[in-house]
């Protein structure tokens, strides 16, 4: 029996630039199944601005394009869309006075399925106790990282986007996330993208989307 796609993207378009620019994406329509999926390509190929627009967090060109997550449009009904997606942007300054405590609070109130247990597991996990009482403006850029990851893990979101999840971590952080990756690739109701440009260790795959070739 085969496994019915989590997310669905129909005809997404998109340009950075107005006409006559080329587009970044024309008319790429992909379907996400359970487990984790990785999107690779080369530098500016795109892999950050496809989750992007998976978050619903850039406009989608196209009067065709369609993006709906378990039957949920995000044309038709965005905030239960949001409500089913959770990632995180290490550059966006807007959290930089929160600290991690306050982060983790107010996480669940757009995500549900939020998992408290969960996140005091992946808390641990990431060696994050020493730091939730500071801002984010205060921690090293892999802090930073890993205090985001750990509440978008935590989410129970359907669709859990990951970008260069592993960039600035340290080795016993990259390895716990690669045994949270291999847990979620078992996973029957949820999808975790992840964007980089190779497969992560010993994580089994459930699909693959190259960009730029």
């Amino acid at each position: 029996m085969h496994a019915l796609p989590i997310l669905k993207a129909d005809a997404l378009s998109f340009s950075y630039f107005p006409p006559p620019a080329p587009l970044l994406f024309d008319q790429l329509s992909i379907k996400l199944l359970p487990g984790v999926t990785l999107v690779s390509g080369d530098e500016s190929s795109g892999k950050t601005t496809l989750l992007r627009l998976l978050a619903g967090a850039l406009p989608v060109a196209g009067s065709n394009a369609n993006l709906q997550i378990n039957g949920i449009s995000l044309t038709e009904n965005r905030p239960a869309y949001l409500q089913q997606v959770a990632w995180f942007d290490p550059r966006d300054a807007a959290l930089d006075q929160h600290t991690a405590w306050q982060i983790f609070k107010d996480f669940p109130a757009n995500h549900p399925g939020f998992d408290a247990n969960a996140l005091q597991a992946h808390i641990q996990g990431l060696s994050l106790t020493p730091h939730l009482d500071k801002a984010l403006y205060m921690m090293s850029s892999g802090t930073r990282r890993k205090v985001l990851m750990a509440a978008v893990l935590a989410s129970g979101a359907a669709v859990t986007l990951l970008d260069q999840p592993f960039m600035a971590l340290d080795r016993p952080s990259i390895d716990y996330l690669l045994q949270v990756l291999q847990h979620a690739s078992r996973s029957p109701d949820r999808a975790w993208v992840l964007a980089d440009y190779e497969a992560p260790e010993d994580v089994t795959l459930a699909g693959v989307v190259t960009l730029g070739g």
